[in-house]
């Protein structure tokens, strides 16, 4: 049987990891200044960024039904039995429920999966239903490494300032930080879906240091290797030393630096460090030395 993964762009999967799992990705839009741009094209983090200091209007769309549609028939075409599709989740965009009307119409099965989060965070499950599918994997077994690899991420990040989330509405829990003094820097998770607060602490190394702490605790007690990525945007030195010390850490295996693509960007703003982990299904923590 042959099964493809379909993903979208905030997965931010790294171009090489797509061409060399064969991992397909369907843009999301980002429209700055009233002129639409589908994310990678014509638009990057840098545009968005300068975009959000000079308070320029920013905001963020949905792929088409059909967009989903005739990818799915594509891969139909070039012989896919199966797709599995596995998009940013439903309570920060409509993504999943273009994928699902698209699905509804394709030619072959296609699971459409509710990431619960976004980033590497889903990009690291993907390919691992892609790795899975590369060894005619079933198409139920894709979908339960994909979705038992989703269940065991973790995101962490730091924003220089809430605004940017306030005005794009997904702030959700967090919400509750908007109050506090301008020293208070928030470390926030997404969580069953939605960006909620983890701690406050006073200042920027603060929060950097704090999360990779939290980072270090998740996989002491996960008890498994993991892959991690740190994403930023346009904070790619705190980006490089963050990714030092986590290489550094038992059981991290792979860490790659990502810069967050328009669409993420236009609602974290500038100075964003995220943390990306997901444990690797069926490899223990090596034994600690006596």
């Amino acid at each position: 049987m042959t099964v493809r993964l379909v993903t979208d762009s905030t997965a931010y999967l790294p171009d090489e990891l797509v061409a060399g799992h064969a991992v397909e990705v369907v843009p999301l839009h980002v429209v700055v200044g009233g002129t639409d741009h589908v994310e990678g094209h014509g638009v990057g983090p840098e545009d968005v960024a300068g975009a959000l200091r000079d308070y320029t209007i920013v905001t963020t769309s949905r792929p088409t039904p059909q967009a989903f549609l005739e990818t799915y028939t594509r891969l139909a075409d070039e012989g896919a039995d199966a797709v599995v599709s596995v998009h940013l989740s439903s309570l920060m965009s409509g993504t999943v429920e273009a994928a699902r009307q698209a699905a509804s119409e394709a030619p072959v099965p296609v699971h459409v999966i509710d990431s619960g989060t976004l980033g590497m965070a889903m990009g690291f499950a993907v390919l691992e239903g892609a790795r899975v599918a590369e060894l005619d994997g079933e198409l139920d077994e894709v979908v339960e490494q994909v979705e038992r690899r989703l269940a065991s991420s973790l995101v962490l990040f730091y924003v220089h300032t809430l605004e940017h989330l306030r005005r794009g509405g997904r702030i959700g829990a967090a919400s509750a930080l908007l109050g506090s003094a301008l020293s208070i820097k928030p470390i926030l998770t997404v969580r069953d879906g939605r960006i909620v607060p983890v701690e406050k602490v006073r200042t920027s190394s603060r929060a950097i240091a704090r999360i990779e702490a939290l980072v270090a605790q998740h996989v002491t007690d996960g008890g498994l290797a993991v892959d991690v990525a740190v994403h930023h945007l346009e904070a790619a030195e705190r980006a490089e030393t963050v990714a030092g010390h986590l290489r550094a850490l038992p059981g991290v295996r792979e860490v790659v630096v990502v810069q967050l693509g328009a669409v993420v960007g236009a609602h974290v703003g500038p100075g964003t460090v995220a943390i990306a982990v997901s444990p690797r299904l069926g490899e223990p923590l090596p034994a600690a030395r006596p």
